[in-house]
């Protein structure tokens, strides 16, 4: 077997889709620097394998969107939503099911809970994961 096949557990059409065109590319770079105070300490507790071993990119591109947080490995999106998320209620249903049928679970924090109980997130996210990383 492709000693890249088993270290990418991604077809070449979904490493294509997930890395995104150079518009969607520079975009995500952006938000990764106007990231909100939420999204801050979210990523402090996500990065560098810090929870349970499992590796999350902050501002993914997976066309046609761009996500805040993703576990490839665990194929689970992190969404922290702000306050203009309650007014495009619809527009999030629609892209959580389209990301759905990609075959990626979604789960969406208000920034008022990841500020305030970011502990009891944390544990919400890690229910989400399996229970061992692949090395």
């Amino acid at each position: 077997m492709d000693e890249s096949a088993t270290k990418n557990p991604l077809s070449s059409r979904e490493r294509a889709r997930v890395r995104g065109s150079k518009s969607m590319l520079i975009r995500a770079r952006k938000l990764r620097r106007q990231s909100s105070d939420a999204e801050c300490a979210l990523w402090k507790q996500l990065r560098n394998r810090r929870l349970n071993g499992y590796k999350f990119r902050r501002q993914a591109v997976i066309e046609p969107y761009i996500v805040d947080f993703v576990c490839m490995e665990a194929k689970l999106i992190i969404e922290a939503d702000g306050g203009q998320h309650a007014d495009q209620i619809a527009y999030d249903t629609q892209r959580t099911a389209a990301l759905e049928s990609m075959g990626y679970r979604v789960v969406r924090f208000w920034n008022h809970e990841i500020l305030g109980e970011l502990h009891s997130v944390l544990e919400q996210i890690a229910a989400e994961l399996p229970k061992a990383p692949s090395p």
